[in-house]
């Protein structure tokens, strides 16, 4: 996968990282994998890297599942001694989500389930590999928490309803349990521009459909900061100096390299997630929000226009431990990732007190 694509919501968060040395990359693999919507593959890949030390009674691990295309180091700004989580006291595990191009993905999958044929996995696909892999791979069976910005913050909600004693606190940033009928269609207008390319061919192209590509990412990025982050021009704070808009908008226009099944696959994960759609709940988002046991840190972005503060705030009441805490932030989606040091500060302070509360 072309390193350029891995934390493409997120450009400048990357900038703002101290990841310092490279943590090994693992692999787990889970042979025979049964999708929840039917499909069964041979070998189901992930990869996952931990920082730190596992205490004696593995009572200091928390996950970090992984967001939109993102690799391991996506949670890199909620890490180091000055951050929430300092690794000289925890063990991190960061996990890929499938269809990133790095664990099991429609690019790196053979026939017959490469390309356009790779299965459409659900954010329940994720969670229970990664739950399995805890539990065979890391030998861990209780986590302290569960942190997780945007697709990754659905995995939160879902490890909530699916392992509602497995962790003691979850944490999900710029994200919301089901993805709405708003949503679904704006991930439906961006798949649109990578398809509707001649070159994309039914996803079984010869050379990358370009132009599909340029054109999701203009699509993408009106959409992931908020109006007023526009309005201010803030680009200017992620760009070189003296960049002009006709150059950022061309910047942006570009920023999408990855390879476009990849980019739809976790696109029909995102459009499919619903907490309600999980066995037991008839589809029902309210009474599977009210069946999470532990406390939940529920940080929407004020200016989120993926997962609009409005649907957090009709989702936070069922969450009997939920504890709703908008981020103030005109930078929208990605002020859940610490896009800038404001958000930083803020995220880093509030999930800080939030596991350090008894």
């Amino acid at each position: 996968m072309k390193t350029a694509a891995l934390s493409l919501l997120l450009l400048p968060v990357l900038a703002l990282a101290q990841p310092g040395v490279e943590p090994p990359r693992h692999e787990f693999v889970i042979h025979n994998f049964h999708t929840e919507l039917g499909a069964t593959l041979p070998e189901a890949r992930i990869v996952y890297a931990t920082w730190g030390t596992l205490n004696a009674d593995k009572s200091n691990a928390i996950l970090l599942p992984s967001h939109y295309m993102a690799n391991y180091h996506g949670y890199d700004w909620l890490m180091g001694p000055d951050k929430a989580l300092d690794s000289s006291k925890l063990f991190l595990v960061a996990t890929e989500l499938f269809g990133n191009g790095r664990s099991s993905s429609p690019s790196n999958t053979p026939e017959p389930f490469h390309g356009p044929r790779f299965p459409v996995m659900t954010i329940r696909d994720n969670v229970n590999a990664v739950h399995q892999l805890l539990m065979d791979d890391l030998k861990i069976a209780h986590l302290r928490a569960v942190i997780g910005f945007s697709m990754g913050a659905q995995q939160a909600f879902q490890w909530g309803v699916s392992y509602p004693e497995f962790m003691d606190r979850l944490v999900a940033t710029s994200a919301t349990a089901k993805t709405y009928g708003h949503g679904f269609v704006r991930l439906e207008s961006q798949i649109a521009a990578i398809t509707t390319d001649p070159a994309f061919q039914g996803g079984d192209y010869k050379t990358p459909p370009v132009k599909g590509l340029e054109a999701f990412a203009i699509v993408w990025s009106p959409w992931l900061y908020g109006q007023e982050w526009w309005r201010q021009e803030l680009w200017r704070t992620t760009m070189p100096p003296g960049t002009t808009f006709e150059q950022a908008v061309e910047r942006f226009r570009h920023r999408f390299n990855a390879d476009a099944n990849d980019y739809i696959l976790q696109a029909r994960t995102w459009q499919h997630h619903n907490v309600g759609d999980t066995q037991g709940f008839g589809g029902d988002v309210e009474k599977a929000l009210r069946s999470i046991k532990v406390p939940l840190l529920y940080m929407p972005s004020e200016t989120d226009l993926y997962f609009p503060l409005s649907d957090a705030r009709y989702e936070a009441p069922f969450i009997p431990k939920g504890t709703l805490m908008p981020i103030p932030s005109v930078w929208g989606h990605t002020a859940g990732a610490a896009s800038n040091p404001a958000d930083g500060k803020f995220l880093n302070e509030k999930i800080s007190a939030f596991l350090s509360t008894k």
